[in-house]
């Protein structure tokens, strides 16, 4: 009997669009296997009965995508209007339906690959992050079409299925209009409350409609969300977002006894106008390093850094526990220059960048006299780097452009191909120009080879060791690039004036587990190194450090007197047991909260899981229930009040001391 009734001509309409959504229902599956499948590393410690569960769960965001993707296919096979009827019609619905589907897939088989930079699924922001940057990224995506042929190959071959198992109805002939007209318009009717509960997760009105957020529903951690959620999704749930919202967790004096972002200054010791200089290595987690990895594998971790492993162990002031407070190259730098931390959305991306800003370079240029200058080795514009730096203070900027026009270098003949000059030429030339500078001064470079393309020049190709990921030999050519920065600036007049920050923007390459879990994916560097104070020096096991914290620690070694905004610390002044580090978990949409021996994660209600990372460092044992109660709800309103606080900043123009 049912077989009869799907088979009546006035169904064949809704047959042959059933047919067409298993199709896509199954290019979507497929997709999520080749995901899993390159990202086995991230997923090696998750036996396969949850991951058919994180895949069972996936389709309830695949069904919200598709049918939001599908909509136009979906009303032309079932709009009540005979006339459509006819082979051109469904002609144009067949190139429709293979178009915007075989859009969807290359999404999804992209992020195989970008998931592993970022942790999370393509969101819209990509797009406004990469907008003033679309050669470099033409030149990359070639680059990654040759790298990953066989996901190029892959994504032809499903558009070449969805082109060709698509369905038309079986006979578009009409004989009953009247039997066609109510059948198709009943369908119709029947299915649109259908196709709005697909797309918001849920029937009743209750229902919010899912986002992002929902996929931690089904996940243990939130590098699981990335097997759950898909591209499309991702990208149609962030799309026209707001970023900032302002909670009200508590009053605002309630949220000052936790947390104060207003630092008022060293006013028990003379100002020390040293020169400061902060190096923002591309992607150099800790990964790389074999000074923080002496116990990473049996028998021994040489690392891909023994310039800096050796600054480490002699000379310099660097912890255990450093963290970057995002995840990109954009959120980086303000963490590191001007104290603000990545919530919620990237802080070049929303309209919160056009905020009164400060940082280091406009406190020491406006207030001390410095001057003060920022360095990349792309082409001016990129990345919005230099319009961050004009408005933080930078008074000027150098970037290809001015290398290019500096007689005593080759100009392009040392650009990289991609994305800027190689950082042993422009680390020269970075040295070169302070030397030019009157002192004090204030300078930062943003280096740029140890990244995707993962190229190197053509002298330097067999010379560094290649490790199980191809950014490691870059990271270890820019390592060498950085001792010949460090060899040429020791003979310099301000050498011994001098305070360097050393740092990373983010992490990147992630082989081990022990980098690969939520709290992994921040683990960078935060060296001091002040050639002429010996007592800064050392490795600290007990303090946690981050990004924010590098402008107060630098402005109080100082001594600066003035009162500044940066959401961290002075570490240096700063007790071991009042450390603390925050970060955005982009995939899973909680704040991590680091404190003492203990990691939460916040989901904007309450503490979902938490953890004891020293002693647990894979992050596999949820203690919510066992860990200390107090510390437990003081990591929460800590983290409250400093996200109640960071959002009133953004939304009311309060970054700087007015």
């Amino acid at each position: 009997m049912l077989r009869k009734i799907f088979k009546a001509p006035r169904l064949y309409n809704f047959t042959a669009l059933a047919w067409n959504i298993l199709v896509v229902y199954l290019a979507y599956f497929l997709c999520r296997v080749v995901f899993y499948l390159v990202n086995t590393h991230t997923y090696s410690g998750t036996d396969m009965g949850h991951v058919a569960s994180l895949f069972w769960a996936g389709e309830i965001f695949d069904t919200s995508a598709i049918i939001y993707t599908n909509i136009i296919i979906i009303l032309m096979f079932l709009l009540p209007l005979h006339m459509k009827e006819t082979s051109g019609y469904y002609k144009v619905a067949r190139w429709i339906f293979t178009i915007v589907n075989g859009l969807s897939v290359c999404a999804n088989l992209i992020d195989c690959v970008y998931f592993q930079y970022t942790g999370k699924r393509t969101t819209l922001s990509v797009f406004r992050e990469f907008g003033n940057d679309a050669g470099n990224m033409a030149n990359i995506m070639g680059k990654q079409f040759l790298d990953n042929w066989y996901l190029v190959f892959l994504a032809a071959l499903v558009c070449w299925g969805l082109y060709k198992f698509f369905r038309q109805p079986k006979h578009l002939h009409v004989h009953r209009l009247k039997a066609y007209y109510i059948t198709n318009s009943v369908l119709l009717l029947a299915l649109i409350p259908l196709c709005i509960a697909g797309m918001r997760g849920g029937f009743t009105t209750a229902t919010r409609p899912i986002t992002i957020s929902n996929a931690n529903q089904y996940a243990n951690n939130p590098s699981e969300t990335g097997l759950i959620l898909n591209t499309p999704f991702a990208i149609i749930r962030t799309f026209n977002k707001k970023p900032f919202i302002t909670p009200n967790y508590m009053t605002a004096d309630q949220a000052l006894r936790y947390f104060n972002p207003v630092h008022v200054g060293s006013g028990d010791k003379a100002f020390k106008p040293m020169n400061v200089v902060v190096l923002i290595m591309e992607s150099f987690g800790k990964q790389h390093f074999g000074f923080y990895n002496e116990h990473l594998r049996p028998g021994g971790y040489d690392g891909f850094t023994p310039f800096l492993d050796s600054l480490m162990v002699h000379e310099a002031l660097t912890f255990e526990y450093s963290y970057a407070n995002g995840r990109k190259s954009i959120e980086g730098m303000p963490s590191i220059l001007s104290g603000i931390p990545n919530f919620v959305e990237s802080f070049f991306l929303t309209p919160a960048s056009l905020n009164d800003l400060s940082g280091l370079a406009r406190e020491l240029s406006e207030n001390k006299g410095y001057y003060s200058a920022f360095f990349h080795g792309a082409m001016n514009g990129s990345m919005g780097f230099e319009a961050f730096a004009h408005s933080t203070g930078f008074q000027d900027y150098f970037g290809r452009t001015e290398y290019n026009d500096d007689p005593n270098y080759n100009g392009d003949d040392d650009f990289d191909g991609t994305w800027a000059i190689w950082d042993e030429e422009f680390l020269q030339f970075y040295c070169d120009r302070m030397n030019e500078m009157k002192q004090p001064f204030m300078t930062s470079v943003f280096t740029a080879s140890s990244h995707t393309p993962f190229a190197l020049p053509e002298r330097y190709k067999g010379v560094f060791p290649k490790g199980d990921h191809p950014i490691q030999e870059c990271v270890a050519y820019s390592d060498n690039a950085l001792r010949k920065f460090f060899d040429k600036a020791r003979k310099q007049p301000w050498f011994n004036n001098t305070l360097f920050v050393i740092t990373s923007d983010h992490t990147s390459g992630q082989v081990d587990p022990l980098y690969s879990t939520s709290l992994g994916y921040f683990d960078v560097p935060i060296i001091f190194y002040a050639p002429s104070d010996s007592t800064l020096r050392g490795y600290d096991k007990e303090k946690i450090v981050e990004q924010t914290d590098i402008m107060p620690t630098v402005l109080s070694y100082l001594g600066y007197d003035l009162p500044f905004i940066a959401f961290g610390e002075d570490i240096l002044s700063t007790p071991a047991d009042s450390t603390f580090a925050i970060h955005w978990l982009n995939g899973s949409e909680e704040y991590q909260m680091v404190y003492g021996r203990f990691v939460t994660n916040f989901d904007g209600d309450h503490v979902a899981t938490a953890y004891d990372y020293r002693n647990d460092p894979l992050l596999k044992h949820d203690i919510k229930a066992s860990m200390p109660q107090d510390t437990l709800q003081y990591m929460e309103a800590k983290t409250k009040a400093i996200v109640q606080q960071y959002m009133q900043s953004m939304n009311e123009n309060q970054l700087v001391v007015k």
